[in-house]
């Protein structure tokens, strides 16, 4: 398992990479849109679509839906998305009761349209926005390193949790949705991902109020992708499945590696769209 993980990983690191660094904006929306679309033919399956045809046609859906999207303004879009990550917190912590609200198959389908497409929107408009008031030696940076960054957080508070957990983790998260997760590990995490944010504040040289904010802005992006995370396992355990598919072998679905990302990307970019980072 170990090895598959690790050999899948390789496999998959250059290609998200090169997605990020060299596809212009465009053809970095299709890659993404590809990315997301496949995501969405294992949500049906989370939502309790089994058959192929049911799969498909919900991935066709959210493409259009993907497309549609692009019309409305971010801002909205990523609004509506944190409004919904508070409301899916909320779920996580009355989980199993009030499991009526969501437990229908066209209600959990719904959901997969609120989870994937801000995501995509989130993704797409940093590619796509420049980042004012920072730079680097003298030179602007690019929004691009955003994605990276957001990428980063998720990594972080995930390695974070992990190695936290392992060595303090007796009181444990949310036990009915992940046993297997702790408040320690979540400290853990945050700590980890604060270490970050200060890491990138420096080498920007950034002032004490931007240090500040970006730090804030991380720790809430992290937050929030844990919420991703448990939300996800919480809709698994009531499909009764492991994994959201077996594409990606030693890893499980595409979802079981975006599932922290499609809850941050979209708060992360919100944040920065409020705080006047990006236009």
């Amino acid at each position: 398992m170990l090895k598959q993980r690790i050999i899948t990983g390789l496999i998959l690191a250059p290609i998200a990479i090169g997605g990020i660094f060299f596809l212009e904006p465009l053809a970095f929306s299709w890659f993404i849109g590809f990315v997301i679309a496949v995501g969405a033919w294992e949500w049906a399956n989370l939502a309790g679509f089994s058959k192929q045809v049911e799969r498909f046609g919900f991935a066709a859906c959210l493409a259009v839906l993907l497309y549609a999207s692009s019309f409305i303004d971010v801002k909205y879009v990523l609004g509506v998305s944190v409004l919904g990550w508070l409301f899916a917190l909320y779920l996580i912590t009355q989980y199993p009761n009030k499991t009526q609200i969501w437990s229908s198959r066209f209600k959990r389908l719904l959901i997969g349209v609120f989870v994937l497409v801000p995501a995509w929107n989130g993704l797409v408009y940093i590619r796509g926005a420049e980042l004012t008031g920072f730079q680097y030696q003298g030179q602007s940076v690019s929004s691009l390193w955003l994605i990276l960054y957001i990428m980063f957080i998720v990594w972080g508070a995930d390695v974070g949790a992990y190695f936290a957990g392992r060595t303090w983790g007796n009181k444990k998260l949310a036990p009915s949705v992940s046993p297997g997760k702790s408040w320690a590990g979540v400290y853990g995490g945050l700590a980890t991902i604060v270490l970050f944010a200060l890491g990138a504040s420096l080498l920007l040289e950034m002032s004490l109020n931007n240090t500040f904010i970006l730090v804030a802005f991380t720790l809430i992006t992290g937050a929030i992708s844990v919420v991703g995370d448990l939300f996800e396992s919480m809709l698994k355990r009531h499909r009764g499945i492991k994994d959201s598919s077996q594409l990606l072998p030693g890893h499980g679905g595409i979802l079981d590696r975006v599932d922290s990302l499609t809850a941050a990307a979209p708060v992360f970019t919100f944040l920065l769209i409020i705080a006047g980072w990006l236009v």
